[in-house]
């Protein structure tokens, strides 16, 4: 696998932003009436490069949301941006949600929906053409989606994988 080796040790000097992607309340029905809980689904990003997503569980949505990005500080991976956009082709699937993410022209933006959006630009990808195919649920959006960037990999890499130098990877 390509990006097994891309996990974040520190993020003491890391300033990162965080995005609430999606917030789901459940109830739980007892003799003494009704409880509520919050479950926050939130992804946290420095937008250039670094990109994590944490799940949090309360009784309040604060709490949640706080919850949810200190579990995402946990499990930042780093993503190879090329130019504002990604260096290549990549597909992914995580439960039924598939997602597509295709390398976009200086200019074309972040043509992305939802929770996919959250997550790429997050990691500071400026221009990205992204289609998600299946199931449209954005805690398995989010996953697929940050799937999809852990197999990105960084056109240097392969220039020395491959002996090359950096044109010959882009140009053939």
């Amino acid at each position: 696998m390509a990006g097994m080796n891309n996990k974040v040790k520190t993020t003491n000097d890391i300033e990162l932003k965080d995005r609430l992607v999606a917030i789901n309340r459940t109830t739980k029905v007892t003799k003494g009436g009704r409880t509520f809980t919050f479950a926050a689904m939130v992804v946290v990003g420095n937008e250039d490069g670094i990109v994590g997503w944490g799940l949090g569980k309360a009784g309040e949505v604060t709490t949640a949301i706080a919850k949810g990005v200190e579990a995402a500080k946990k499990n930042l991976i780093k993503v190879p941006v090329h130019k504002g956009t990604i260096p290549h082709e990549q597909t992914a699937a995580f439960g039924g949600a598939q997602v597509f993410l295709k390398p976009a022209f200086a200019g074309t933006g972040v043509k992305a929906g939802g929770a996919m959006r959250a997550v790429l630009e997050s990691v500071g990808i400026t221009d990205v053409l992204a289609k998600s195919k299946g199931s449209s649920n954005p805690h398995n959006l989010v996953k697929a989606t940050i799937a999809a960037l852990t197999e990105l990999r960084d056109p240097l890499t392969v220039a020395q994988n491959r002996g090359v130098s950096l044109e010959k990877v882009f140009n053939g």
